[in-house]
């Protein structure tokens, strides 16, 4: 046991976090790093660029600067370089968007209740959480999470083995944004994207997939997943985010739908928050199994040993996995043979 005495720190952060997050969310929301990205300022100009008391910005600078969102020098505060890339609207990789889906009321209201859903073993905002048909959340994720997948996306284009100049024809489930198939198209100029969503959905996906330039090679698929007719013959299905919002026998149940549309050789590209073994390493991705909990019936984080079984019994061989850019996500990929 460690000689250090017993201290309550840890506790009161936590019941306190909810403040971190509304000073985050109210400094989004002010535009206060994209002014500060203009230049390092003190607090009464800088509530002048925000249309704010010089009180309220100083002393929600000052919360931001505890936190390292912000620098402070003398009496000047400045962007660190996370706030820079993530959090000014002046970078192509501006993250702010992506608080409209996270503290939406679909997503933070499942944690309202969580000792309910603990008791229940899933989700108690309705009988199937945000897995319900046409899910209004999933327009949301569309419309904001983009930015945050294009690292992953592009990495996950490079994993994946296809000749650069042959035709291909690669399925996106769940494709939400699109950044996934995009990143795809434009690194394989000879690839038709086919993307599956809801129909909603679809419309934000082509509006993305049009201003990447691939209104010719793009069309898509309106439907449930486990349900919608997917056709064949198809050299690549990415499958992003998608897997752990179902039980392991449904995951199965899906794959091998995907098994018998991909060609002999296919490839299968799976992305997901994979745990260690020991299902609390690392932070996020093993703490996602709390989303789950708190937002679908039966989802998890699932490891890899148990992505392998269920790739195997599906019928694909050759599975690996890759850690990829961002977030602690991983790829898991694996082949048709």
């Amino acid at each position: 046991m460690s000689d250090t005495p017993p201290s309550p720190a840890l506790f009161f952060d936590v019941i306190n976090a909810y403040q971190k997050t509304a000073a985050l969310k109210a400094a989004i929301e002010l535009d206060l790093f994209t002014h500060l990205d203009e230049s390092p300022a003190r607090s009464a100009v800088l509530a002048s660029r925000c249309s704010a008391a010089p009180r309220g910005v100083r002393i929600l600078c000052d919360f931001l600067v505890i936190h390292g969102f912000l620098e402070k020098l003398a009496e000047e505060y400045a962007l660190t370089r996370d706030s820079a890339v993530f959090l000014s609207r002046r970078s192509p990789a501006y993250a702010g968007g992506a608080v409209a889906f996270l503290l939406s009321p679909e997503i933070s209201g499942a944690y309202d209740d969580l000792a309910a859903a603990v008791r229940h073993g899933g989700t108690v905002c309705g009988e199937l959480g945000t897995v319900a048909p046409e899910h209004p959340v999933w327009l949301e994720f569309a419309r904001s999470m983009g930015p945050l997948m294009q690292p992953n996306a592009q990495a996950l284009a490079e994993l994946v083995p296809l000749p650069p100049e042959a035709p291909a024809t690669v399925l996106d489930i769940s494709a939400s944004h699109g950044a996934y198939g995009i990143a795809f198209a434009q690194r394989f100029p000879q690839v038709r994207l086919v993307a599956l969503d809801w129909a909603p959905v679809l419309e934000i996906t082509r509006e993305n997939a049009v201003a990447a330039g691939l209104a010719e090679r793009f069309s898509t698929i309106a439907g449930s997943a486990f349900s919608a007719e997917l056709g064949s013959g198809y050299d690549v299905a990415l499958i992003p985010n998608f897997l752990h919002h179902f039980s392991m026998a449904d995951c199965v149940v899906f794959l091998r739908r995907i098994h018998m549309a991909l060609d002999f050789g296919g490839h299968i590209g799976i992305v997901e928050f994979v745990p260690n073994p020991d299902r609390v390493s690392p932070p996020t991705a093993a703490g996602f199994s709390l989303v789950m909990l708190g937002t679908t019936p039966e989802g998890d984080a699932y490891t890899f040993a148990e992505y392998d079984a269920m790739l195997r019994e599906a019928g694909f061989t050759g599975i690996r996995a890759e850690r990829l850019p961002a977030g602690e996500a991983t790829a898991v990929l694996a082949i048709k043979r």
